[in-house]
């Protein structure tokens, strides 16, 4: 056993405001916690564009990483004073399992980087893929750690990350429908943001979840707590991560983005003096240690550049950014779908380019999946036990959930201009504001529908 394997003499603890304490017992967790690779989480927001709706939602990485950890090393306790691999060699928890599933639970989340979803979707990266490089590659101080205790050991915890790990008791511990990962989330997002509809009883649900042969499950008489978890998470998202607002200053970052990589192939000189590091992201030639020299304040100080460029509509986009002008929206469907055009036709009108200064996005979660055969993908289901040992599938045993399960949630948004609303005097913001009114009419049989 290496001196990683074992715990410090005395834990380490650190104060959370959603876990009291998160105990930190082995070295190995601490080392880890301390390399720069982790630290950068600090410096990372955990909702991104969400802090432009609730303000108090400038929680990082850094604390939901060791959220997640705390809730894993929790159930690793419970798993093995009640549930041992000794006394049920077929379903019981192996606790040699316990250091792995602790680092995965704390390292999941370190590849991800600033403003991660849209960076990612405008530079192509991929913060799952880029975790397991961190965990993997030679080159970072986390591989270094987790080499001390033994040479594939990195391997195996990535593995869990990919959910190629043998066990899927780890697995699930870490990715599935109710895993630390959501848990901690769920209650630190409802906490940052000031809202409730995240709480859930998350004491009795470390009560009633067990281990069995393929993975976890949760004692039949704790289902209604995993129902209240579903109907939170629902909540959560329809309420807090899909808020038009956030997704409007999403939009504008998402077009400042591709604007500013636009550009950079016919003004480099700017960008290399301004935003030295976001060059090889723009370049689309970047390696790990470019990606983690990344965080929120490198592209909000490149915003700061960008507003006194001399492109109008980048200036434009980063001052929309920085001070908090977010695009209004629409919400619209298949019926109401071909009047898109004709908004953007008025849009453009005015002389905002509708490439620039509009956009259509869909947010859509499904609160609860259920296995189906003819489905080519589907998330790891529910699985509650009875007391004789068998197993009943959630929504099978939950009228609330099945009510919930299989049905897509969200809405499309047609996002443009606020000045297109707050302008009376030109005739085409007129006819934009009565084009709204009868496009939302045609939907919700009312009038705009504010975000």
């Amino acid at each position: 056993m290496t001196n990683y394997e074992t715990t410090l003499p005395i834990e380490k603890v650190f104060r959370d405001p959603i876990h009291q304490y998160i105990h930190v017992e082995h070295r190995l967790i601490l080392d880890l916690i301390n390399s720069k690779e982790f630290q950068r989480l600090r410096r990372i927001k955990q909702l991104g564009t969400s802090s432009f709706t609730f303000h108090a939602a400038e929680h990082s990485r850094f604390g939901h990483s060791l959220g997640v950890y705390e809730i894993t090393r929790r159930i690793c306790n419970f798993f093995e004073r009640n549930f041992s691999i000794k006394d049920d060699p077929e379903k019981g928890w192996d606790d040699k399992e316990r250091l792995v599933a602790l680092c995965a639970a704390l390292l999941h989340d370190v590849g991800h980087g600033p403003y991660s979803h849209t960076f990612e979707g405008i530079f192509n990266t991929n913060h799952e893929a880029i975790t397991i490089e961190i965990i993997t590659s030679e080159t970072t101080e986390i591989n270094e750690i987790l080499r001390q205790v033994s040479s594939d050991f990195p391997e195996k915890v990535a593995s869990v990350i990919s959910k190629t790990y043998p066990n899927q008791q780890v697995v699930q511990l870490i990715s599935s429908q109710i895993d630390a990962d959501r848990m901690d989330y769920l209650l630190r997002d409802a906490y940052y943001t000031g809202t409730e509809y995240g709480t859930f009883d998350l004491t009795r649900i470390l009560r009633v979840i067990r281990p069995y042969k393929h993975g976890i499950t949760f004692q039949f008489n704790g289902m209604h707590a995993v129902e209240d978890y579903i109907v939170s998470r629902y909540q959560m998202y329809m309420q807090i991560y899909f808020h038009p607002v956030s997704r409007g200053m999403e939009v504008i970052l998402d077009h400042l983005l591709k604007r500013g990589k636009f550009l950079y192939q016919n003004d480099p000189e700017f960008f290399t003096n301004y935003s030295p590091l976001l060059i090889p992201f723009l370049k689309n030639d970047y390696t790990l240690t470019d990606y983690l020299k990344l965080d929120d304040g490198v592209l909000n100080t490149a915003f700061l550049s960008w507003a006194d460029h001399s492109d109008t509509t980048l200036s434009d986009l980063a001052k929309r950014f920085l001070h908090r002008r977010p695009f209004k929206s629409v919400t619209f469907n298949d019926k109401t779908k071909d009047q898109i055009p004709v908004l953007q036709q008025l849009i453009r009108e005015v002389g905002f380019d509708p490439d620039n200064y509009t956009a259509i996005n869909s947010s859509y979660d499904l609160p609860y999946d259920f296995y189906a055969p003819t489905k080519n993908k589907h998330r790891t289901q529910i699985e509650l036990m009875e007391s004789d040992g068998s197993l009943v599938e959630l929504s099978k045993a939950s009228d609330l959930v099945a009510a919930l399960a299989g049905q897509t949630k969200g809405d499309q948004r047609f996002y443009f201009p606020k000045e297109m609303l707050a302008t009376k005097e030109a005739s085409s913001y007129t006819l934009f504001e009565e084009q709204i009114v009868a496009f939302n009419r045609h939907i919700h049989n009312g009038g705009i529908k504010e975000n």
